[in-house]
């Protein structure tokens, strides 16, 4: 009975768009003019609106409410206001004029991975967890908003992020894939792409998948393409425009050959600020540019349940927002910026059942170090040399500023002090770490239980303990160690931000930014 109604409906619909002016038609993508006037609906209504010539699309990758609301709660509380309500020290994304709501489920899940939603806002479609720029049959791809704006639209384009250049969401942006997995695939498609300026963490498997037979390393490939390739940052501070294409990989390489947390990043070394701002220096032009940047690092500590370095690579977000800020006041009339996430990681929460309606978020100053550094520098000299205990705690009070009891006196915060429940979780998570963990059965599976996987997920059980223990004295708590259901928070200033208001899904990112360039 529905269908039957609904065909009057849609015949009636499909006489009016018959009916309409030719000049109401939205121009082809090759007929659109790159910063002509285009026409765009808004709450039901049509509003001319001005293509932008510098487009900067920021994602934090496993950001959303959570994790930018704790970061902003922890530079409140350490900017000493007379009330934690005070609102001064919100991020600067987030006192944008537009503010908007993604939904970011994909076709596999309510929780959804990064290749699917970075897909959904580069190209505008869902797909399944996994996939990169193709349906869910495998047998069709995606054009991305950053391949239509370089060849058709003539724009400069790069890709920026704090992992690596050939993960999911920077190879979103030009990578087309039945598997994220597929890394040498990809980083053959990132110099098939032809886009103007690469940054970040290094390129995974760059000779192939086996070690036995390697396929010709995609360095060498991308300097035959004409691209000039960067892996020290005294050559990256020499780089100019006038070098052409470019690849720019950051000297001082992290877990997975990602760039440093921003919590382990040394003093001298680039942030995520200083590629975005040669970014700028690369790309500008007459012709235009898009910039894609991520945060990548967030979702890594996200699903490590590491507060601190979250709240820490969260800032750097911000503050390499604040270099398309600064742009855009000088290219008031020209700039469009968009800060989103793709989905959450980790199910943070400001608030835990062992603090009450109490937080603490200035315990966080006293964690020094990153829990993947931590495990790499500390843990695994503490399993090949059998440390005892106490000796591990020393450096965890140094580097966390937890506790023991009987050091009570000298902790640097009462609310740092372990209590013997605690200490017990931590003594057991540090057995089981020098143990070598759970061991596995005949057939090579993990004999974790239950119950340490909901405690430990896969991580070393001491490191994650450690973190969970800070993280909960000071009022934070995640609820896993994989991504959630919760929507992407969406803030956007400049020409054309006034489409993204509103509540809508992730693949509407994609199309308004495509509405501006009267993109089909």
């Amino acid at each position: 009975m529905k269908r039957k109604r609904l065909l009057p409906i849609l015949l009636a619909a499909m006489l009016l768009l018959a009916a309409l002016p030719v000049g109401m038609a939205a121009a082809s993508a090759a007929e659109a003019p790159r910063s002509g006037m285009t026409t765009s609906v808004l709450n039901e209504t049509e509003t001319t609106v001005t293509a932008p010539k510098y487009v900067f699309l920021f994602i934090g990758d496993g950001m959303t409410y959570p994790q930018f609301q704790a970061t902003s709660a922890y530079l409140s509380i350490n900017a000493d206001k007379d009330t934690i309500l005070s609102t001064s020290e919100l991020l600067n994304f987030m006192t944008f004029p537009v503010a908007g709501s993604a939904t970011t489920y994909d076709s596999t899940s309510f929780c959804p991975d990064s290749a699917s939603t970075a897909t959904s806002i580069a190209s505008g479609y869902k797909t399944y967890s996994g996939v990169l720029n193709m349906n869910e049959a495998k047998n069709k791809t995606y054009t991305t908003i950053a391949e239509t704006l370089k060849n058709d639209f003539g724009y400069r384009i790069g890709v920026i992020s704090s992992v690596n250049l050939n993960h999911a969401t920077p190879a979103a942006f030009y990578a087309h894939q039945a598997s994220r997995n597929n890394y040498y695939e990809i980083g053959l498609e990132l110099i098939d792409s032809n886009f103007d300026y690469f940054a970040g963490g290094a390129l995974l498997k760059p000779t192939g998948d086996s070690s036995d037979t390697p396929q010709t390393d995609i360095y060498e490939l991308a300097a035959a393409a004409g691209y000039t390739v960067i892996k020290t940052q005294a050559e990256a501070q020499a780089l100019t425009a006038d070098a052409g294409k470019a690849i720019v990989i950051a000297e001082d390489l992290a877990d997975s050959n990602s760039m440093n947390y921003e919590i382990d990043r040394a003093a001298d070394a680039w942030a995520l600020k200083d590629y975005v701002q040669q970014g700028i220096t690369m790309l500008d032009s007459d012709a235009g540019f898009f910039m894609m940047v991520e945060g990548g690092k967030i979702d890594w500590a996200c699903h490590a349940n590491d507060a601190g370095s979250t709240i820490h690579d969260t800032i750097a977000l911000a503050d390499a927002v604040q270099v398309a800020i600064d742009f855009a006041a000088e290219h008031p009339n020209e700039t469009l910026i968009v800060v989103t996430g793709d989905h959450e990681t980790g199910g943070l929460s400001i608030g835990y059942a062992g603090t009450n309606y109490n937080t603490y978020l200035k315990n966080i100053n006293y964690q020094m170090i990153s829990y993947a550094k931590f495990d790499s520098n500390y843990v695994a000299n503490y399993v090949a040399n059998q440390t005892p205990f106490a000796d591990a705690m020393a450096d965890v009070t140094s580097l966390f500023g937890l506790a023991l009891p009987e050091q009570a006196d000298s902790a640097a915060s009462k609310t740092l002090v372990l209590t013997d429940y605690e200490v017990a979780e931590l003594e057991k998570a540090y057995a089981l770490t020098l143990a070598g963990g759970y061991g596995t059965d005949a057939n090579g599976k993990s004999l974790q239980t239950q119950e340490e996987y909901v405690q430990y997920g896969t991580y070393t059980p001491f490191s994650v303990t450690v973190t969970h223990l800070l993280n909960n004295k000071s009022g934070i708590n995640f609820a896993s160690y994989s991504h959630t259901g919760l929507p992407a928070a969406v803030y956007a200033t400049g020409v054309g931000s006034e489409l993204f208001g509103g509540g809508y899904d992730n693949t509407e990112i994609y199309h308004k930014m495509a509405s501006l360039f009267g993109i089909e």
